[in-house]
């Protein structure tokens, strides 16, 4: 072991004042101090002896001083001398410390040191242990000159389980002192994966002291869990946890590589960092698991049930398990997990689930009322489990993030009953008996057949999948036909091919057979759950809907908001006023179950309390809370309905999916309200890959589907759509082959006669058998395959064919006919041309021509080299070379459709393309075609026969389907024995049934017409585009698409085109078309000048559908976002859709011949289009601020389509101004608020090499706030001030205090002269001040989309004005708003900044006592001023009355941030709050913000002008910036003549004033004027103040003003003084109010039988009183221990009592004199004229008799006759009279003229004696009678003579 001994220490010179010394020795990172002098410091040494570079560190602090100054020096001790000699003392005297700079200092430690042996598991002392002397080997030092920096690194993941309800955790970090902040975030368990640096070039102990919260021994901490807790009240325990990594790096030390994404699950063995002092709150979770079912098991292993939270644990079915569990958990969740044991190894998982704490439990934060929550329960309830592929990771908001180890997959693999119970003592002391409970739960066990019905109406948007393609519907296993389990359900569609749609996307073909499934499944009643489960999602959603309508209006003051507003709260209390269906009378509901109905019933009620009380501010703030207090209590623990899936299958393998909850489609008999929002209503699925599969930010497809799920005997009326008829077929495809010219069944080879649509399965007619309660209903037909049309022909009215002539060359060098002369774009065959057809309902517009408009010769060849083994080129040239083989040229023809011709159903007809005998041509794996090809060798038909039901069941008839129709597979004998004989089962067939299809079959078509009305996008973040790029939009409605024209780049392009799209068409009802149209899909795409097509954003919408085109409204245009990602909104359209049903009245007037047609585009009608008006844009581009790291930047300008920029800062460290102020513009522009363009700003930097780089973007989303009238006149007439008579010494504190209307202001002649504006906020916050941004406003600029934590990355400061401008150039062009502004050269300015702090008010505790000891720092750029010492104890209202003065460079340092902090002795100080003023802002307003102009001109008194300009230069200057002609006076200096208007001092100054100090009449009137010019008067601003550590809370106000003075305007004028507020003062009599311990008494005068007495007797009270506000304080400790006095503050009232004495019973009151010294009447000077009338405070005597009163503090002294007064029967009464002088000193005259209390020395000014005893012989007569009954007591005593 190494041992320490530590003497003493000696520091020269000594410090002031003296120290309280501390000594911390450092050894290996390892921290001792003594605890008393002498004290031995042990460290053991285990295994690790001394190096020969081992080292010693003595550190010295002063406890005392302050945190920055605590360090006073160190030194460092080499210990090789102990390495030689271990067992001899190593003793140094006078060891010099160094200080922080590494400098030696004055300060010496005697020490001494040595080394014991140490043995394993204890440790002996030597024997003998000799000392070294001083001055021996031990002496040598080593002193490092410079310590090599250290690092700190700080990475905060995220947090989990904080408590509060609907909070925005930020996280603060303090490392050596230094605060960093992470960004905002939402919810109990936020994300952030941040990290923070810190470097230190100073000794690592001085720093490390600093966290004395956390206490590590090693260099870095990986991922660990901290407890958050309550400073103040750590008793409260754990309030939350917060996952980071710390790690110290020194020179030398490498980080840990963490390659762990951030959001990685954590270890099972989790360790977490709390303090001691926080207690921990244990619970015992305890399971009971029932049962499992739906298990595949391999072999029929037994399963383990293995449950993950901090542990793991086995269980069986039957079985308890128990756990503990600290509250608040860790972990926001428990993982189940089943796995396959085949003999006792659990490799194979079967399925998991996760159950999260915070839907089985509540901390009672959802309620703000007296809700305390409940612990975690569940159950006796089913878990669903699920495996296989997992959703694809993606955060959809904050504080909902889930790690992949969260999810659970998407495949059903089966259900656990279980049930949890939690204890808050140990578990084992509770125990069930398993056997017991099972037949209580055999309840929950109860089935009930469940019909789910999917219609699948279209598939859209799909990529092109090469194989055929269908649909799977499942739930829970119902339906997996992978899964032979289960009886066959018609759970799949048939397999389809997917067709172009003539754009980029393709599509399934159903037309007017939707293909239906019918899957029915067994599972427990769970109606009351779901029931009130879908009443909640119907409030969250209509209070969403109408919550999206409220944000949608963008002007707050349009006139649409209040009633949509009070539309939402009435209907918001309608739904909360809907009961929920109670669980406590249901036999199954579990206890869960009633709490948290319990608990939804209690926040129901709150919020429709709210909603009838609430205001109309800050709506949208106020709905979101409700949304997320909504949302919280909605997810239900206790689903047991799986979620149904619908699966996109390609070559039996599962590619998309889409999920969807079984509540929402869930059909409830009791009504709407508890049916699911999606139940037999249309709804769109937007399908997605699963995790790492698919191409990324693509959609493999857009289905809409009609759903139904239900108890099957609510089933028998089920009419999901209008129209269509729900028929079931069975299928089978007839092949033949083409063998020798002749089509048949040679060459089939293996594949049969009659098979399924893959070819895999033999499906003979005859091996079909009818399911039973079924018959057939008709024979065998042939199916038309409408599924399997031309490409370019769907739904088309023009189509453009095309044929590529093909050539080669011959030996002789030839061009002649190739192999295959007619071929498509691909080389495949194709008829000649003269063998094309026109169908029927088609004719040819223009015959065959070549086409010539692409890279080809005259003729139109195109020439290249054939290679192998296809023999086509890979490139094609427009140019003849001798070694090219190969040429081609392409043949095009426009083929048009017959519109009006034919009837509906001939041109349906056509429109499909039918075939009678229904062959389609190609072969198996590949694309069938109806037409046949040149080398078509394999053709196939479909044949259906329907079936129909025996009897009405009372059920839906597609409920009954179920099982197989076909027999189990067998090879039989045909006619070519030899064909079938090839046949065998595809290896990859494992279904061996085959099912009934089910359709839904519309007879009648109907045709619409879509208009989409597309004007403008906008917020285009410019950084991502470039000049050379395009911007264009596709529509995509359905199976159609179109584009629009391609833009330039920018921030918004304007496209104003209409895209029309006719006769479309579409099968199902129109009334169900318009309940549920399906969406427009706008999509915004890019193209680069490669040809490139990038998508941006995709936006969705319903269009508005007209059934009646006679009620046709053009739909107004709308802002729709653009959405790249879920959840990631980028920018806005403006845009509109309208579907229009054809009807005979359509024809008559169709609606396109309202759109205008121009320049080969449709445009917006008139109707619709923003109005445009020619409007001036005059941009003032001041300035950039706060921008790092930037060279030379430039201002880029974008608004529409035009764009203007500045010329680059070259100097921007120095000047970080624009050279070229004023950017102009004019542009047509929309007048409506609604349609106003956006401006966007770029901030692009100039690098090196003629390098751009985009630095910062700020965009403004409206322009309509700087619309102005350059024409209008904003005079205000002048208002003449008032008077009143009184007349009072004044100082400052009197302004304010008449400001704020104290009734106990001085009353003031001529207050009105000298008064000054109290503004309770802030000046920038002041409407009338415009947030002092007239000159130039402030823009944030940003790097990405603005968003609630998005880093600012700097500021721009300008302006923007917009105005009519005329478009004929002969009319007068207005006058330009920024030709007047300040010349640049002044800037940067220096100014002098007088900071005035006045008083806080209600500043937020920060002590135990509930109170705190302020003070104020203020700073700006490097300069900080305040003082720690001159705090304020012990209140939350100081008052300052203090007055800072710096100077500052303008605007290098703008940013006045003043902060004020709670001294606190020992620990740091904790800062209170903070507010930042911008003193550029103040000094360029044009409303005089840099000195409040003040209400009178004097030259001398109190309120001496403080401006360094006088009135007449401030009006000339004012009238400068507004462009308008100097002020002119006339030569009496009475009249001005400004604005075109002439103004005369006697307007303002009826009677001349009687100030002589008032000033001359040219700067009265002058500033007469300006004040009607809206300037900025004489103010004092209340300040809010916010703290980093509770952002956005009020921590208190603070009230101050700032004066700027630049100083080349010249000297600036005196500060104001603001008079000391506290006075001392000396006076007499008796006691005073608050100093009721100081009361003091005269002597008692005997034998006063008239009622006289004379006293001569000196009071003398001193007291600190404020004179501004007439109240006296004291300071005194609340308690011995505290270390400040506490302020008390109490009116200045003398209190004189008048008794009578009496010797043997208690004194008698005779009367009461009450004296307020600020407001009191005037003494009597004789006795007679004393009446109880001068006491009276509400006296009704007219104002010129009241009697008259006074201030002591005002007139000194004063002496006369006051009554003193007793209650008598209710009534006050006048008991007697006191004649008293009274008079005030202040300490220092008191202190001159010293006297002594009663009599007593020294007895002056004036001399008081004792009043001489003079008794009358009445008196005398009086007192014998008292004497002659004493000697009647006392004989002895003698008796009294006359």
């Amino acid at each position: 072991m190494l041992q320490l001994v530590v003497e003493s220490a000696k520091i020269n010179p000594p410090l002031s004042p003296p120290p309280r010394p501390c000594v911390s020795a450092y050894f290996r990172g390892e921290s001792k101090a003594p605890g008393r002098k002498g004290q031995t410091l042990i460290w053991h040494l285990w295994d690790r002896p001394l190096q020969n570079d081992s080292f010693l560190q003595i550190i010295l602090r002063d406890l005392g001083s302050t945190k920055k100054d605590r360090f006073i020096g160190l030194a460092t001790v080499m210990l090789q001398p102990l390495v030689k000699k271990p067992s001899e003392v190593l003793f140094v005297k006078d060891l010099t410390l160094l200080n922080h700079l590494m400098m030696s200092t004055d300060v010496s430690w005697p020490w001494e040191g040595w080394e014991q042996p140490e043995k394993l598991g204890y440790s002996t002392l030597a024997e003998a242990q000799l000392p070294i002397g001083e001055g021996g080997p031990g002496s040598s030092l080593r002193f490092p000159c410079v310590f090599p920096p250290t690092q700190v690194r700080v990475k905060v993941f995220e947090g989990r389980q904080l408590m509060g309800n609907n909070i925005k955790p930020v996280v603060k970090v303090v490392i050596g002192g230094y605060q960093h902040n992470t960004r905002i975030k939402m919810g109990n368990n936020p994300f952030f994966n941040e990290i923070f640096f810190q470097n230190f070039h100073e000794v690592p102990a001085k720093f490390f002291d600093e966290t004395i919260l956390i206490q590590v021994r090693s260099h870095t901490l990986m991922r660990k869990w901290l407890g958050l807790c309550q400073p103040n009240e750590p008793n409260n325990g754990v309030r939350g946890y917060l996952k980071v990594t710390i790690c110290v790096l020194g020179v030398g030390d490498q980080a840990l590589v963490d390659q762990k994404p951030p959001y990685a699950a954590d270890d099972t063995t989790t360790k977490i960092f709390k303090s001691m002092v926080v207690p921990i709150n244990m619970a015992y979770l305890q399971f009971f698991i029932y049962c499992a079912e739906d298990l595949h098991l391999s072999r029929h292993f037994p399963a383990a049930l293995s449950l993950r939270e901090d542990q793991t644990l086995r269980a069986c079915t039957h079985s308890s398990s128990a756990f503990p569990l600290q509250l608040p958990c860790l972990s926001s969740y428990i993982k189940f997990r089943i796995l396959d044991c085949p003999k006792n190894s659990c490799r194979d998982e079967i399925g998991t689930v996760s159950l999260f704490l915070n839907q089985i439990s509540s901390t009672g934060a959802e309620i703000e009322g007296p809700y305390s929550g409940f612990l975690p329960s569940f159950g006796p309830s089913f878990l669903i489990l699920h495996g296989g592929k997992k959703a694809p990771f993606r955060i959809q908001e904050e504080g909902t993030n889930i790690s992949s180890s969260v999810k659970d997959g998407l495949a059903y693999r089966g259900r656990v009953f279980l049930e949890l119970f939690t204890h808050v003592s140990s578990h084992q002391e509770f125990k069930r008996d398993l056997s017991s409970q099972v037949t209580s739960v055999e309840r929950h066990q109860n089935r009930k057949k469940y019909g789910l019905c999917v219609i699948f109406l279209s598939c859209t948007m799909m990529p092109d999948f090469k194989d055929l393609i269908q649909f799977e519907v499942s739930i829970g296993h119902y339906g997996n036909k992978m899964d032979l389990s289960y009886k066959p359900l018609v759970s799949t569609t048939q397999c389809s091919p997917v067709i172009y749609d003539g754009n980029i996307y393709h599509y399934v073909p159903w037309y007017n057979s939707k293909p239906v499934v019918a899957v029915t499944s067994f599972w427990e009643d769970s109606s009351f759950r779901m029931n009130c489960l879908n009443l909640l999602y119907f409030t969250r959603d209509r209070l969403k809907a109408n919550l999206d309508t409220l944000k949608s209006i963008r002007n707050p003051r349009d006139p649409a908001l209040l009633p949509q507003w009070e539309k939402l709260l009435k209907e918001l209390v309608e739904d909360c006023k809907h009961p929920l269906p109670c669980m406590t009378d249901k036999l199954k509901a579990t206890d869960l179950d009633k709490k948290r109905w319990q608990l939804r019933s209690r926040l129901l009620q709150e919020l429709a309390q709210k909603a009838k009380q609430v205001k109309p501010r800050n709506m949208v703030a106020t709905v979101e809370d409700w949304l997320y207090r909504l949302n919280a209590v909605l997810p239900e623990p206790q689903m047991t309905l799986p979620d149904v899936m619908i699966w996109l299958m390609s070559k039996e393998q599962r590619v998309a999916y889409a999920q969807v909850p079984a509540h929402s489609i869930l059909f409830s008999p009791t009504g709407a309200l508890h049916s699911g929002r999606f139940c037999g209503k249309i709804q769109t699925l937007l399908l997605q890959y699963p995790e790492g599969e698919g191409q990324k930010d693509t959609l493999p497809a857009h289905l809409r589907v009609c759903m139904w799920l239900g108890n099957v005997t609510d089933s028998k009326d089920l009419q999901l759509l209008r129209q269509g008829e729900v028929v079931v077929y069975a299928e089978t495809y007839e092949n033949q082959a083409k063998y020798k010219d002749q089509w048949g069944q040679q060459g089939l080879y293996r594949c049969p006669n009659f098979s399924d649509v893959m070819g895999h399965k033999a499906l003979p007619k005859e091996d079909f058998h009818v399911p039973q309660g079924w018959h057939w209903q008709g024979k065998w037909t042939v199916e038309p395959q409408r599924r399997l049309l031309l490409n370019i022909d769907i739904n088309k009215s023009q189509v453009l064919e095309e044929v590529y002539e093909n050539q080669w060359r011959d030996t002789a060098g030839a061009w002649v006919p190739a192999a295959i002369p007619n071929t498509d774009v691909n080389g495949d065959p194709v008829e000649a041309r003269e063998n094309f057809k026109c169908p029927q309902g088609w004719h040819v517009k223009e015959n065959w021509v070549v086409e010539l408009n692409h890279a080809v010769d005259d003729e139109g060849w195109e020439y290249g080299v054939g290679i192998e083994p296809s023999g086509l080129p890979q490139v094609w040239n427009s140019v003849e070379k001798t070694y090219y083989s190969c040429r081609r040229r392409r043949w095009v023809r426009l083929r048009c459709r017959n519109h009006g011709k034919l009837s509906l159903e001939q041109e349906t007809l056509s429109f499909l393309q039918l075939e009678e005998e229904g062959w389609e041509y190609g072969t198996f794996g590949s694309k069938f075609h109806l037409n046949p090809q040149p080398q078509s060798r394999f053709r196939r038909r479909c044949w259906r026969r329907r079936l129909a039901l025996n009897r009405d069941k009372g059920i839906a008839p597609i409920f009954l389907l179920e099982g197989s129709m076909v027999k189990p597979q067998r090879l039989t004998q045909g006619p070519d024995k030899t064909i079938r004989s090839y046949w065998r089962p595809a290896p990859e067939d494992i279904h061996p049934y085959d099912l009934p299809f089910i359709y839904c079959i519309f007879n009648r078509p109907h045709y619409y017409q879509l208009f989409c009305y597309i004007y403008q996008a906008r917020n285009i973040m410019s950084y991502q585009f470039q000049t050379s790029q395009v911007l264009f939009i596709r529509l995509v409605f359905l199976n159609y698409s179109q584009c629009t024209q391609a833009l330039r780049s920018s921030a918004a392009p304007t496209w104003a085109q209409t895209l029309i799209f006719q006769h479309l068409l579409l099968y199902e009802d129109p009334e169900d078309t318009k309940a549920s149209p399906p969406l427009v899909v706008l999509e915004l795409w890019q193209q680069d000048s490669q040809g490139k097509e990038t998508l941006w954003g995709r936006s969705m919408w319903s269009p508005v559908v007209w059934l009646d085109v006679q009620n046709r409204i053009l739909p107004p245009l709308r802002w729709h976002p653009l959405v790249k990602l879920p959840g990631e909104e980028e920018c806005e359209i403006l845009v509109s859709c309208e579907l229009i049903l054809e009807t005979e009245s359509l024809k008559e007037r169709p609606p396109i011949l309202s759109v205008p047609w121009k320049n080969g585009v449709y445009t917006l009608p008139k109707s619709i289009q923003p109005t445009l008006k020619k409007m001036a844009v005059e941009i003032l581009t001041w300035g950039l601020r706060n921008m790092k790291r930037v060279r030379s930047p430039q201002l880029l300008v974008e608004c529409l389509e035009e764009s203007l920029q500045t010329e680059p800062i070259r100097d921007f460290q120095t000047n970080p101004n624009f050279t070229q102020s004023v950017l102009f513009l004019t542009l047509f522009m929309p007048m409506e608020d609604v349609y106003a363009p956006s401006l966007t700003l770029k901030v692009v930097d100039n690098q090196d090499f003629g390098r751009q780089t985009v630095v910062g973007q700020a965009n403004i989303n409206s322009l309509q706030p700087y619309f102005c009238d350059p024409w209008a006149d904003d005079y205000v007439p002048p208002q003449l001030p008032s008077t009143d008579e009184y007349h009072h010494e004044v100082d400052w504190w009197s302004k304010l205090f008449w400001a704020t209307g104290d009734v106990k202001s001085l009353q003031y002649k001529y207050k009105d002269y000298h008064t000054l504006k109290v503004y309770d906020c802030e000046l920038e916050a002041v409407p009338a001040f415009k947030g002092l941004q007239d000159f130039c406003e402030t823009f944030k600029l940003y790097q990405e989309e603005p968003k609630l934590d998005s880093p600012v990355v700097g500021e721009f400061k300008g302006l923007f004005r917009v105005y009519p401008f005329p478009e004929d150039p002969k009319v007068p062009k207005p006058p330009r708003q920024f030709l007047v502004w300040r010349e640049k050269e002044d800037f940067p300015q220096e100014c002098l900044v007088r900071v005035y702090m006045v008083r806080a008010i209600n500043l937020q505790p920060q002590d135990s006592n509930g109170l705190c000891d302020p003070y104020v720092i203020l700073k700006l750029g490097q300069t900080k001023m305040g003082n720690r010492d001159k705090y304020h104890p012990n209140t939350l209202d100081p008052i300052f009355g203090i007055m800072f003065e710096l100077s500052c460079i303008i605007p290098l340092e703008k940013d006045l941030e003043i902060q004020l902090y709670d001294f606190d002795l020992f620990s740091p100080d904790d800062k209170i709050g903070t507010t930042v003023i911008d003193l550029e802002n103040r000094l360029l307003s044009g409303f005089g913000a840099r000195c409040g102009l003040s209400k009178s001109y004097c030259q001398s008194g109190p309120f001496r002008w403080r401006d360094q300009m006088t009135p007449s230069f401030l009006l000339e200057r004012h009238a400068k910036q507004k462009g308008l002609p100097p002020p002119l006076f006339s030569p009496e200096e009475d009249t001005v003549f400004y604005n075109g208007k002439n103004f005369k001092l006697q307007s303002f100054e009826p009677t001349p004033p009687t100030l002589h100090y008032l000033g001359p009449k040219k700067e009265r009137l002058a500033l007469y004027l300006l004040h009607t010019q809206g300037m900025v008067p004489e103010h004092v601003e209340t300040r809010t103040l916010y703290s980093d550590s509770q952002p956005g809370i009020d921590q208190g106000k603070v009230q101050m003003w700032v004066d700027i003075f630049p100083k080349k305007l010249g000297p600036p004028a005196h500060p104001c003084t603001l008079p000391g507020m506290e006075h001392r003062c000396d006076f007499g009599p008796r006691w005073m109010v608050g100093l009721e311990k100081d009361m003091q008494k005269t002597d008692i005068h005997y034998y006063s039988l008239t009622g006289e007495s004379t006293f001569n007797w000196r009071f003398i009270f001193s007291m600190d009183y404020l004179a501004a506000e007439h109240m006296c304080v004291q300071s005194q400790k609340e308690y011995i221990w505290s270390l400040d006095p506490t302020v008390i503050k109490f009116p200045a009232r003398l209190i004189i009592q008048i008794w009578d004495n009496n010797v043997f019973s208690t004194d008698d009151f005779l009367g009461v004199l009450e004296l307020d010294l600020f407001d009191m009447p005037l003494p009597a000077r004789h006795a007679s004229k004393c009446s109880i009338r001068m006491m009276e405070t509400d006296s009704k005597w007219p104002y010129f008799l009241q009697y008259k009163h006074f201030s002591l503090f005002k007139k000194k002294t004063v002496t006369g006759w006051w009554p003193s007064q007793v209650l008598d029967g209710g009534k006050w009464r006048m008991s007697g009279k006191v004649k008293m002088t009274l008079e005030i000193l202040s300490e220092k005259e008191a202190l001159i003229r010293p006297a002594g209390r009663g009599q007593s020395e020294p007895n002056q000014y004036p001399t008081l004696h004792p009043p001489l005893l003079t008794l009358t012989y009445h008196e005398l007569k009086h007192l014998q009678g008292p004497m002659n009954h004493l000697q009647d007591i006392f004989p002895e005593l003698p008796a009294p003579r006359d």
